[in-house]
């Protein structure tokens, strides 16, 4: 790695900081991480957005039937209930403009610059600053850089022989071209994971043909959905402490479901039994009379090994006489079609494929290259050293920065509560380099290590290393074997540690080294989650 082309050499004693924090990204973490900062008195932010407004995944992923899979109640920012959804699983479309009226309610569009995308962000240690290269050629210095970057931004493609050479029509999933019409085509799609539970009864109605091709199945579980009423919407808004009711019902329920049953699976294996009984009956009702399909949709590995979903669309729409479920693999695709093992040839006219994202993958989280004070690429000492993160947030050998979909940080009830957490711990980071009047911010090498190694015993304990997980295919695990997607923990846990944890974890330094002078305080978040 060349470490001579960083900087001029004037810049190495006079350099300051453009803005106290950048945050790369404007969806979900972005927004709420800049909501926190402002309501803890920290507003010399800017945000960089590489597209042209607010919303992140929900802005980008807009095919047919694209919903939440956890309830909207729960699915949103604590602070900002939304008393209007119109459904109990709101359409995608209400979650992006959700995201906008945030945004705008909390003043954080003046903080933001569209149609900017970072390349490179490297450490300054003789100032402690971030230098920001931008794809643009410009550069901007921060004191404190956010990676706010999503983990389903970057579409993955399926590697079968033959995909360039399809003359047809290619969709991802993630890249829906507005406008497009299916009706009375013939349809592929590629991949069987949530994603496509959505998307496949909602084309099945318009095409001539739809083949789907299955390498795993998924877990699906009946989805208690309705449309709220305006009787009920009008009472949220009236009382807003009757949602935060249901909101704690629905946690608690979500909780159950998708945290207890796959990181305490060694302690309450019948949680997970449970599940996969009645993921099991909602196929069999679904498809009363189609037991040839049963063995093809009956998932082979643990429940909770890959994200399960709800539907109670999906296995009948496998029923209908121009859809055909195809198990046997790919084996190459054709200018006109899709060839399988088996010798079986299908033309379609349109390929679509729900394949999924990257990532924890070199080059996806972050999604730029971040050379530390240590001058090491974090995606690759990552790669080569297994993902890991105190707190799921801070690294050694990066100070002053902060990741928010790092490795075991997300909790599996809901984005938002990630969010939340990661926010109050990097505001009350940085707050403690202001009191300290230091400019460097770094968690101790034995914090960091001690958690980690937390992490992995707990990890001990979960679905993913005790159910059957090596056949799920699921993005849940990385190249490393780990599955560092979820937090081993709940989430009370997690937004407890991140308001209480001792900042002594930390070092503080710079600024004249004036913060050793300074013995640690318990600090008082003015937290918006609360």
């Amino acid at each position: 790695m060349n470490m001579t082309a960083f900087a001029p050499e004037e810049s190495m004693h006079s350099a300051r900081p453009d803005h106290e924090v950048i945050i790369v990204g404007a969806g979900i973490s972005g927004i709420g991480t800049a909501v926190q900062l402002k309501a803890d008195g920290i507003d010399d932010i800017l945000i960089l957005e590489r597209s042209i407004d607010v919303g992140g995944t929900w802005r980008d992923n807009r095919y047919p039937g694209i919903a939440v899979d956890i309830t909207s109640f729960t699915y949103s920012f604590s602070f900002e209930q939304n008393p209007n959804w119109s459904r109990i699983f709101a359409p995608g479309s209400e979650l992006y403009q959700y995201t906008r009226r945030v945004a705008s309610k909390y003043g954080i569009y003046p903080h933001i610059r569209f149609g900017v995308e970072v390349q490179q962000a490297r450490f300054d240690k003789h100032n402690d600053l971030w230098v920001l290269t931008l794809k643009q050629g410009k550069t901007l210095r921060a004191r404190h850089l956010v990676s706010a970057g999503g983990g389903l931004i970057s579409p993955k493609l399926p590697d079968i022989e033959g995909l360039d050479n399809f003359e047809g029509d290619i969709i991802h999933t993630a890249r829906w071209p507005k406008g497009i019409d299916l009706k009375g085509k013939r349809v592929a799609v590629i991949g069987t994971g949530a994603t496509a539970v959505q998307l496949v009864p909602e084309i099945a109605r318009q095409v001539r043909q739809l083949d789907v091709y299955q390498r795993t199945p998924i877990w699906v579980l009946k989805k208690p959905d309705r449309t709220l009423p305006g009787w009920l919407k009008t009472l949220f808004r009236a009382s807003p402490a009757l949602q935060q009711g249901i909101r704690s019902v629905t946690d608690a329920s979500s909780e159950t479901l998708m945290v207890l049953s796959a990181i305490y699976y060694r302690q309450a294996p019948w949680i997970v039994r449970a599940c996969e009984k009645a993921a099991l009956q909602n196929m069999y009702e679904q498809l009363p009379d189609r037991q040839d399909l049963w063995e093809k949709l009956s998932p082979a590995y643990g429940f909770g090994c890959k994200r399960p979903t709800f539907s109670n669309e999906y296995f009948k729409t496998f029923a209908q006489d121009n859809v055909e479920l195809v198990t046997t693999p790919i084996r190459h695709i054709t200018r006109r079609g899709i060839t399988t093992n088996d010798g079986k040839s299908r033309p379609i006219d349109v390929l679509v494929l729900a394949t999924g994202y990257k990532t924890f993958e070199k080059g996806n989280i972050p999604s730029f290259e971040l050379i530390g004070s240590n001058g090491t690429d974090l995606g690759q000492f990552w790669h080569d050293n297994r993902y890991q993160a105190y707190e799921g947030l801070t690294i050694p050998g990066y100070p002053n920065f902060y990741i928010m979909l790092g490795p075991y940080a997300l909790i599996g009830t809901s984005y938002f509560k990630m969010v939340e957490g990661n926010a109050i711990h990097l505001s009350r980071c940085i707050r403690e380099s202001h009191r300290r009047a230091a400019t460097r911010v770094e968690v101790r090498q034995e914090a960091h290590d001690s958690y980690f190694q937390d992490i992995q015993k707990r990890q001990q304990g979960t679905v993913f290393l005790n159910h059957n997980c090596a056949t799920s295919n699921s993005y849940y695990f990385d190249r490393h074997g780990d599955a560092p997607m979820l937090r081993p923990s709940t989430s009370l846990e997690m937004l407890w540690r991140a308001k209480h944890l001792p900042m002594t974890h930390y070092q503080f330094s710079g600024g004249g080294d004036r913060q050793g002078m300074i013995q640690p305080a318990t600090d008082s978040a003015k937290s918006v989650w609360n």
